[in-house]
């Protein structure tokens, strides 16, 4: 299946996406009426073969990216063609994300399901044993090559393609940019790794290869969103906040080359420097 991952999922209407409220602003003491765009966060339901798997707090668009990005990450598919179909359904207390699989990724999948609930901060929360972490397979190449000013160009492009994020002030994003530094595609989450969960969907869904490119993400770098890369395959992650020492690690093991503290005139290589060119 290929989609066109630049394009916005079309699962809810845009006012679920965006609540404007009456506020009040106060500039030099004085008070101003005002109305400002809120990020609406709701539960979402994983469901797989009518069982409930996970419940998600997050922005409901870009939702069938997510049923994608979210089974790639969680282990409970390898590729897209896993994925037979998806279906919204609106509840009283939030959205149920029926994601409907290949019969036998199914039975594997029950045989080994695990409750998650809430997973919208430290991103493992759930788990029960530390062997339980999350590890991905090392799944990257060595030869992708990325110059620096290409790095600053995607930055640059990143503030006006967060359409959510300017209004609302609220989410982060994740972004996919060619070698050259293009942003192809753009996603928004109340999550940090929802966003990077639906970027990841977009890319299986629309076939693109992951050494085509780099990753960037608007928030600190854990160690969960180097190993949602890893099950990607992605080689290069460039985040604007700076990584944590596991986060590190877990770069090292997987071959990424990780920059962060990134900015449009200053990025910070913490490992696989090797990768990035001067010009």
């Amino acid at each position: 299946m290929t989609t066109d991952i630049a394009s916005r999922s079309a699962d809810l209407p845009p006012a679920s996406v965006r609540v404007p409220m009456q506020v009040v602003a106060y500039a030099a003491a004085e008070p101003r009426p005002d109305v400002r765009a809120l990020a609406v966060e709701t539960p979402v339901n994983l469901v797989y073969g009518s069982v409930p798997h996970a419940v998600m707090m997050a922005t409901p668009a870009d939702l069938e990216d997510f049923a994608y990005g979210f089974s790639l990450t969680e282990g409970i598919v390898e590729d897209a063609a896993e994925i037979r179909a998806t279906r919204v359904a609106v509840g009283p207390d939030g959205l149920r994300l029926h994601v409907e699989l290949a019969p036998g990724r199914l039975r594997e999948h029950l045989a080994r399901k695990r409750a998650i609930s809430g997973r919208t901060g430290c991103g493992v929360c759930g788990i029960e044993d530390l062997a339980e972490l999350p590890r991905a397979e090392r799944r990257t190449g060595p030869d992708v090559q990325v110059a620096v000013p290409a790095i600053a160009r995607a930055l640059s492009a990143l503030d006006s393609a967060q359409a959510l994020g300017a209004e609302t002030r609220a989410v982060h994003a994740a972004a996919w940019a060619r070698l050259d530094g293009t942003l192809v595609a753009v996603r928004e989450d109340v999550g940090r790794h929802n966003a990077l969960d639906k970027l990841i969907g977009a890319l299986m869904r629309s076939g693109t290869v992951a050494d085509s490119g780099f990753l960037v993400i608007t928030s600190r770098c854990s160690f969960e969103m180097v190993e949602k890369a890893a099950r990607l395959g992605a080689a290069v992650i460039v985040a604007i906040s700076a990584p944590t020492s596991l986060a590190l690690e877990r770069a090292q093991a997987h071959a990424i080359t990780l920059c962060a503290i990134a900015r449009a005139d200053t990025v910070t290589v913490f490992t696989g420097a090797e990768r990035l060119i001067a010009g």
